[in-house]
């Protein structure tokens, strides 16, 4: 049920989007057509913005109804194949140029966080925002020793103004999960949950600066994408203290262009950074709009992308990822049955789900997709089709994937902004076959091999007890069948039961001597016979 209060704000935001005459809006939401009435209340407010071009009073409207509303404009001005030109470029404005609050507020707001003075903590800090975005803005400072820094710091009030909208979003998730028919298997109340701890981890930014430091770890070695240090001693909940790294803002094409930059290799490398992510280190991030992204030109032929702000980061459940790398390679063999195998193997749809049945329907919505040419085609765009298909298959809409699936059409639409003739498939595709490959391959074995290998070494034991509570228990179930056993049958028993403990032991010598000593991809001769040692342990064990 809605409290009152929500219902105001309910109302606020009606009369928002009716002010900046936004009224379609409003008009084609079922919900919220009983609230239009305020059109007649409030005429003076649309005349002040009569002569506004749309796009100024969508962003302007989403700028006044709050944070969570420019996080959906930022996310909208990604989509410069869905969006009009004027409307995109005003929506690009959200990205890093939102109204900024007194930089007097933000010195102040860095001296209760680290517990000094500006004076004493910088040898310089400007008073002058470089950047100011839904959430928090940046100024730039120096270290006492001359390193440039940028400090970031939270907007005032902030948490307060997202704590309101998300229990309105809960509100009205809520009341479409119990009155509309296909509520149980969209989940909106689960997708708004996900929504609001995506969000509140991205108010702590020594959460953010653990995300940097872990993405920094993962591309050490890798030249295409740079991660800027962090200066933990800086670095507070409200404000957070990074090495300033300098480059061309990713959507100034025009400024690229001039600096000689490939846009062709720009865009597939940051194809290939985003798969590495998701699919390598199951750790991506998850706000990858123009306004956090810039490129480092000094090489244009190599052009190296510098990533920022690292308050939204994405991770899936093992199964789901490899499930979801699976799906991807089907839908662009086209193999429909797999595809509709997977999602039941994955408990996406129900385990009663006829596979043909779906296989078909995916086939139906998919091949119109690929009779377009490959530098057309959307990964984004056919996961959104084939979840829409799954979901009159009963699909359980799974809230992870969606922040990935926003993510996916993020970069899509950055990398064909920079170059419209780009294959996402081609480029995806050797990347995201050699992660598998590795997944499933020696140096994976290994990994988990001694991952669980202290947690054998824990039930050693404990062997011989099974061992002679098996015996005991085969012995009994003879005894209770056969009063007198044969000379014959006791021998056979014998044994069975001496071939099971051979083949168990060697079994678990092979595995053992395999994870401790298997070096990745190198089959040396240790490896090999360890590896031999285990295989025959397992058929000494299993043969007749």
């Amino acid at each position: 049920m809605m409290r009152p209060k929500q219902f105001s704000r309910l109302v606020s935001i009606v009369a928002t989007l009716y002010r900046y005459r936004l009224d379609e809006l409003v008009d084609s939401a079922a919900l919220l057509r009983p609230i239009k009435l305020i059109r007649v209340l409030m005429p003076w407010g649309r005349r002040r913005v009569k002569d506004l071009p749309r796009g100024v009073r969508i962003r302007r409207c989403l700028v006044e109804l709050g944070p969570i509303f420019v996080k959906f404009g930022q996310i909208l001005s990604t989509r410069r194949d869905l969006l009009p030109v004027d409307i995109a470029d005003e929506l690009a404005v959200l990205q890093d140029q939102v109204e900024a609050f007194p930089g007097e507020v933000a010195q102040s707001m860095v001296e209760q966080a680290l517990g000094a003075p500006v004076d004493e903590l910088f040898k310089q800090f400007s008073i002058e925002p470089l950047a100011s975005a839904s959430i928090a803005q940046v100024h730039q400072a120096e270290l006492a020793d001359g390193r440039e820094v940028a400090v970031k710091v939270l907007r005032p009030g902030v948490e307060a103004m997202i704590r309101r909208d998300v229990d309105l979003l809960l509100a009205l998730a809520r009341m479409t999960q119990r009155y509309w028919h296909a509520g149980e298997n969209v989940r909106p109340v689960e997708l708004v949950q996900e929504f609001e701890k995506t969000i509140f981890d991205e108010l702590d930014l020594t959460r953010e600066a653990a995300n940097a430091s872990q993405l920094k770890r993962n591309f050490a070695d890798d030249p295409e994408l740079k991660v800027p240090d962090i200066y933990w001693p800086y670095t507070h909940k409200s404000c957070l203290v990074m090495e300033f790294v300098r480059g061309i803002p990713i959507g100034n094409r025009k400024a690229l262009e001039e600096a000689g930059v490939n846009l062709q290799v720009l865009a597939e490398r940051g194809v290939r950074i985003f798969y590495t992510q998701v699919f390598r280190d199951n750790f991506f991030h998850a706000d990858m709009h123009p306004g956090n992204i810039l490129v480092d030109a000094s090489d244009p032929a190599n052009p190296t992308f510098v990533a920022l702000d690292f308050g939204i980061v994405g991770s899936l459940p093992m199964s789901h990822l490899h499930y979801l790398a699976e799906n991807f390679t089907a839908l662009f063999e086209q193999d429909y049955l797999r595809v509709a195998q997977l999602h039941v193997e994955s408990g996406w749809v129900p385990a009663t789900t006829r596979v043909e049945d779906l296989a078909h329907a995916a086939r139906a919505v998919c091949e119109p997709m690929f009779a377009r040419p490959l530098s057309e085609i959307s990964f984004g765009e056919l996961m959104f089709q084939l979840f829409g298909v799954a979901r009159r298959f009963n699909l359980i809409v799974q809230p992870e994937l969606v922040m990935l699936q926003k993510t996916l059409l993020n970069i899509e639409g950055l990398g064909r902004d920079l170059y419209p003739q780009l294959d996402i498939w081609a480029t995806a595709q050797p990347i995201l076959r050699k992660i598998l490959s590795e997944q499933q391959g020696l140096d994976r074995l290994s990994r988990d091999l001694r991952a669980h290998l202290p947690a054998w070494m824990e039930k050693t034991p404990e062997l011989p007890g099974l061992i002679h509570a098996w015996l005991s228990r085969a012995n009994e179930s003879s005894s209770a069948q056969h009063s007198a056993p044969s000379t014959q049958q006791a021998k056979t028993t014998t044994r069975a039961v001496v071939r099971s403990i051979r083949g168990g032991v060697l079994t678990l010598a092979g595995v053992l001597l395999f994870a401790l000593e298997a070096e990745p991809l190198q089959l040396g001769p240790v490896p090999v016979v360890s590896a031999a040692s285990a295989l025959l342990g397992l058929w000494w064990l299993l043969r007749d």
